[in-house]
């Protein structure tokens, strides 16, 4: 009888872990995990799936892309993003890993901006400087989250006037849609009840490799973008607008992101210990011309970026040292993700108000309404 009941106990066990084994996801991502209540929100992980077998994992904790699974050369699946596997990590460890950054994106110099003539101070984060929205921006925050099918997921934030000092209750939706062509596109919309700047994107830290340990020096980059914004050694920006051409930041031919990097008697490569900057982009806002390419040679997965905002910020994960362990246990190396962040210029409120010659303008009114779009394509070389 004792046999019986030990047999039986370990057929109960297998059944369990298949089962267990049978939720999660192609990434392997558990969504049980995911499950929490935060701020009086569900918090849940959603999946989205095309024909393909590509495979898109979302929270709505921060509106984060935790996974992407996307196929390589040899047709096998591969998780193409860092993240976390649990909300507890995403709650505990500070990042902006897949978030939806908001309410502005990037950096505010000094965390000053000027909105209906009165000057507001935002609480400072970075070198001095707001950045992504400060300290406690929307990666931070609950998103109400509603999936609309199996390829789309529909998020929708409510920031109030004050949130993080800004002006103006903003009401801003997120939308990602996987396509059938293995593409994650996403619309950004947002209205406010009074005047402020609005600056959204998503942050995703993308490791074409299908292995984080392996950094992204060896993939190859094109952006399309004769000029960017230099920075100084805080990372802010001068208010100029510089040619790319016969520097480190010339991508308009396909370079291998490692080739200079390290070309430290460059100010703008010493300045951000890398790639951290902002391209201002030749597509003139149409989103079907190509922003920027990335192709891995060890898997030939190619991303690809469109979008019809006027700039986008390229990070080479300087500041991943090996500290932050993620997914599967793995720790994060130097340079081991690159980020693709649309936007409009970095300190836009600033260079604005200032009358800066080419700065866009950042601001939203009462009866506007803010709109993004930006597509992440991805394909393989083979």
């Amino acid at each position: 009888m004792k046999k019986m009941l030990v047999l039986a106990g370990v057929v109960l066990a297998m059944l369990t872990a298949c089962k267990e084994q049978a939720d999660l996801t192609l990434s392997g991502l558990n969504p049980q995990d995911f499950e929490l209540t935060i701020d009086s929100v569900d918090c849940h992980l959603f999946t989205l799936k095309n024909g393909n077998g590509m495979e898109v994992c979302i929270t709505n904790f921060g509106g984060r892309i935790v996974s992407i699974m996307v196929p390589d050369k040899e047709g096998e699946m591969k998780d193409v993003v860092l993240g976390f596997d649990s909300i507890g990590k995403f709650q505990r460890i500070p990042s902006d890993f897949g978030a939806a950054i908001g309410r502005y994106a990037n950096r505010i110099n000094q965390g000053k901006i000027t909105v209906a003539g009165k000057e507001i101070q935002l609480p400072r984060n970075n070198y001095g400087h707001t950045l992504h929205g400060g300290p406690n921006g929307w990666q931070y925050k609950m998103y109400e989250a509603n999936q609309v099918d199996s390829t789309t997921l529909e998020l929708t934030l409510v920031s109030p006037d004050g949130d993080e000092n800004f002006p103006g209750t903003v009401t801003a939706k997120v939308v990602y849609t996987l396509t059938e062509d293995n593409a994650i596109d996403i619309q950004y919309e947002a209205t406010t009840d009074a005047e402020t700047v609005v600056n959204l994107t998503n942050h995703a830290y993308f490791n074409l490799n299908g292995d984080p340990t392996i950094p992204v020096t060896n993939d190859t980059l094109y952006i399309n973008a004769d000029k960017f914004t230099p920075v100084d050694s805080t990372f802010m920006t001068s208010g100029a607008i510089a040619s790319v051409f016969e520097t480190p930041l010339d991508f308009t031919k396909p370079t291998t992101i490692g080739e200079r990097i390290g070309e430290t008697n460059n100010e703008q490569i010493k300045n951000a210990n890398g790639y951290d900057h902002n391209w201002v982009l030749n597509t003139n806002g149409d989103v079907e011309q190509v922003a920027a390419r990335v192709i891995s040679p060890i898997t030939g997965i190619v991303l690809e970026v469109y979008t019809d905002q006027v700039g986008l910020q390229v990070y080479t994960g300087n500041f991943l040292d090996g500290t932050v362990v993620g997914k599967g246990g793995v720790a994060y190396p130097l340079r081991g993700a690159i980020c693709l962040e649309s936007q409009v210029y970095p300190d836009s409120p600033n260079k604005w108000i200032k009358g800066v010659k080419g700065w866009p303008n950042p601001y939203l009114k009462p009866g506007e309404t803010y709109k993004h779009h930006t597509i992440f394509k991805f394909l393989v070389q083979k």
